[in-house]
Order: structure tokens, then sequence, then C-alpha cells
């Protein structure tokens, strides 16, 4: 005897086969009359709808290209030919139009390039170009600016800043703080003057660990 359960799912079965329109002897395929484009809303097939077709058919009328006279690189309409449609790789005649003025304000043409070797692009003493002349560099301005630079400041070229320079080394003055040495961090007169103050007054205060008892310094008893 069917469960409860059986005879629920038997009935909502039997409603939902009543109504489906496509059963056993009328089964639903790519040959159905309402698979095909038959001119009703239902079938579309390869072809479409009855809307289908007619949008297609009013988008048809409305293209300029049909089958006579079809769009490509050879059209008319895509080559660059006095009129505001063809661009082909000259443009249409606006985009001629503003290359013929962008051109005649360009001041560097076919017998006067820009380059690397072009006086605009060469550091001699104006404000246009920064290329290296003879070890000379940037426009007028720069160079101005670089000299004045140069005069403030205290290391030059027979005087050049390095770990080994006075100002770079812990001696005693708060300028230097290095040893001349390589990372050499564990240095005690590494530092500046004030640092090398604070380090000593902070060892004074630390009593339980110092050189002599460094921190982890466990008994291994």
């Amino acid at each position: 005897m069917p469960s409860q359960i059986d005879l629920i799912s038997d009935k909502f079965r039997q409603e939902l086969v009543a109504r489906n329109v496509y059963n056993e002897k009328q089964n639903y395929d790519s040959s159905h009359p309402n698979a095909n484009s038959d001119g009703d809303e239902k079938g579309k097939n390869e072809i479409g709808s009855s809307v289908d077709i007619l949008s297609r058919t009013d988008n048809v009328t409305k293209n300029m290209y049909g089958e006579k006279n079809q769009y490509g690189t050879e059209h008319p309409n895509a080559n660059s030919d006095g009129d505001e449609k063809g661009k082909n790789e000259i443009g249409n005649s606006t985009d001629v139009k503003k290359r013929t003025e962008l051109l005649a304000k360009n001041i560097y043409k076919s017998n006067n390039k820009y380059g690397s070797e072009h006086p605009n692009a060469l550091s001699n003493d104006d404000e246009k170009g920064r290329g290296d002349v003879n070890g000379k560099i940037g426009t007028l301005t720069d160079i101005q600016k670089r000299n004045e630079n140069i005069v403030k400041n205290t290391y030059k070229s027979d005087n050049s800043y390095s770990t080994e320079h006075p100002n770079a080394r812990g001696n005693g003055d708060d300028k230097g703080k290095g040893t001349g040495k390589f990372l050499d961090v564990y240095n005690y007169s590494a530092g500046s003057k004030t640092d090398v103050n604070e380090r000593t007054s902070n060892t004074k205060v630390n009593v339980k660990y110092n050189s002599n008892k460094t921190y982890p310094d466990f008994p291994t008893k």
C-alpha cells in the first residue's frame, strides 16, 4: 500500500503533467511546430519569432549597407576621401584639418626633426635642452641652482662624505655616529656625543645586567 507521501507526490505529479502541453504523444524537440519559426511567437529556430523577424526587417531597412553595397575597407565611406565618414590610415576631413593646424604650430618638421642631438635637447646655456654636453647637464636654471647648492654644501670633491669622514664617525661630537666599520652596531664607541652620554647613563641605572652579566644569563644549576 502506497504511503501518504507517495499519494501526495503522485497527486502533484498528475497536476503538473496536466498543465504541460507536451507529453508522450507530442514530445517537444527541434521538429515540433513550437520550436520552428513559422510566424508565431513560440518557435525561433535559426530565423526567429515573428517579433524577431519584424525587428530584423526594420533594422535592415534602416541600414544603408546591403548585399549590393556591402561595407568594407574598400568602400568609399571607409576611405579618407575628403568627407566626414571614412578615416582609413589618414583620417576624415576634420582629422586632416586638425593635423594640418598642429603641424603648422610645430617647430620641428621633416627637415628639422627633434632628437637627442638637436640643439633644443642639449645643455647649451638655454632653458630648452638638458642633455649632456662635455659633462654639462641641465638647462641654464638647472646649472645655476646646482652651483648655488654646491657652494652651500660642506662636502666637495676634495672633502667627500663617507663612512670614514670625521662627521660620519662617533668621535665626541654630535655629528657622526658610526665607527667606520660595516654594521659595527655592538661597538660602545658608536654614536654621537649625546648617544654615548645617554648610553652611559642608562648603563649606570641598570644594576642587574651589564657587560659582565648580560641578559639572558641564566644560572646553569
